[in-house]
C-alpha cells in the first residue's frame, strides 16, 4: 500500500500542475484547440511508454481504456471551459471533490474496506479541497455556469477513474493507449462538426504540449498506482491535486492565498499521512 500512496501522490502533483498548464493555455487558445492538441501530445507520450512499460495485449484492456477515454474528454471539455470562465482556484477543487467522491462511493459498494485510519484520511482528504476551494469574502467564488461545468467535469473524471480501474492487470499501458485514441478521436470528430479550428493561439502550443505531456503522464502514475492500492484510497489521493494547481497559481498568477487554503492544504498532507499508515 505504501507503494500506491507514493504513486498516487505524484500522481496529484503532476495532475495539478498539468491543470495549471491547460488553464494557461485556455486564455490564449480555443478550449477545443487546447483538448486536441494536448491529448495528441499524451498519444504520442503513451506510444513512447508502450515498449518501456510493457504488458500483455488485452481486447478487454483496450474496451475498458476507450470507454474510460469518452468520459475523460467530455471531463476534459468540461473543466478546461469552467477554468477559461471561472477562478482557477474554485473551479480546480470543485472539479476534484466530485471526481474523488464517485471512485470512493463506487469502491465502498464493491466491497472495499479501508481500514479507519484511512476513512478518516479519506474525509480529511475531501475536507481539505473544499477549504481549499475557499477564498476571501470579497473574492469571487464564480458565476453559476463555471460551477455547474465544474461539477461535470468531475463526474467524467470520477467516470475515468472507475472505468480504467477496471482494465485487467498486467496489460501495461494499453488501457491508456485505448483512453486516448478514443479521446482524440471523439475531439477530432467535434471539431469538424461544429468546423471549429484546432489552431493553438499565438505562443501557446508549448504551453498545451506541456499540459498534454504532463496530463499523461499523471495517468500512467495513476494506472500503476490503482493496481497496487484499493480505487477508494487511490482516487481520493490523487484529487489532492488542486493543492499544486493553486499553489502554481498562487506564485505564477499571483492570486491570493487564503488562510482557509493555506488550512486545506495542511488538511491535504495530514490525509496522506492518515491514509499512508493505515
Amino acid at each position: 500500500m505504501t507503494l500506491a500512496v507514493i504513486l498516487a501522490t505524484a500522481c496529484a502533483v503532476v495532475y495539478g500542475t498539468a491543470d495549471f498548464f491547460g488553464g494557461l493555455a485556455t486564455r490564449r487558445s480555443k478550449v477545443l484547440s487546447v483538448v486536441a492538441l494536448s491529448q495528441v501530445a499524451g498519444l504520442v507520450l503513451v506510444l513512447g511508454l508502450i515498449p518501456i512499460l510493457p504488458g500483455s495485449f488485452d481486447e478487454r484492456a483496450l474496451l475498458w481504456g476507450m470507454a474510460a477515454g469518452v468520459a475523460g474528454a467530455a471531463g476534459l471539455v468540461l473543466f478546461y471551459r469552467a477554468l477559461a470562465t471561472g477562478t482557477m482556484s474554485v473551479v480546480a477543487p470543485t472539479t476534484a471533490v466530485t471526481s474523488a467522491a464517485l471512485p470512493v462511493l463506487f469502491g465502498l459498494l464493491s466491497g472495499e474496506r479501508p481500514k479507519a485510519q484511512a476513512l478518516v484520511g479519506v474525509v480529511l482528504a475531501l475536507a481539505s479541497v473544499l477549504l481549499v476551494s475557499r477564498g476571501g469574502p470579497a473574492e469571487k467564488s464564480g458565476s453559476l455556469g463555471s460551477i455547474l461545468a465544474a461539477l461535470a467535469a468531475g463526474a467524467g473524471f470520477g467516470g475515468f477513474f472507475i472505468l480504467l480501474s477496471q482494465a485487467p492487470d498486467g496489460t501495461g499501458m494499453w488501457p491508456l493507449f485505448g483512453a486516448r485514441l478514443a479521446s482524440v478521436s471523439i475531439v477530432v470528430v467535434l471539431a469538424l462538426v461544429t468546423r471549429r479550428t484546432l489552431r493553438p493561439g499565438g505562443g501557446a502550443l508549448h504551453i498545451i504540449v506541456a499540459a498534454g505531456v504532463l496530463d499523461m503522464a499523471a495517468n500512467v502514475l495513476y494506472l500503476l498506482a490503482v493496481q497496487e492500492g484499493l480505487l477508494s484510497l487511490v482516487a481520493v489521493l490523487v484529487s489532492l491535486y488542486p493543492a499544486s494547481t493553486l499553489l502554481l497559481a498562487r506564485y505564477v498568477l499571483g492570486e491570493r492565498l487564503h488562510a482557509i487554503q493555506v488550512a486545506g492544504v495542511a488538511c491535504a498532507l495530514g490525509a496522506v499521512a492518515l491514509i499512508a499508515v493505515a
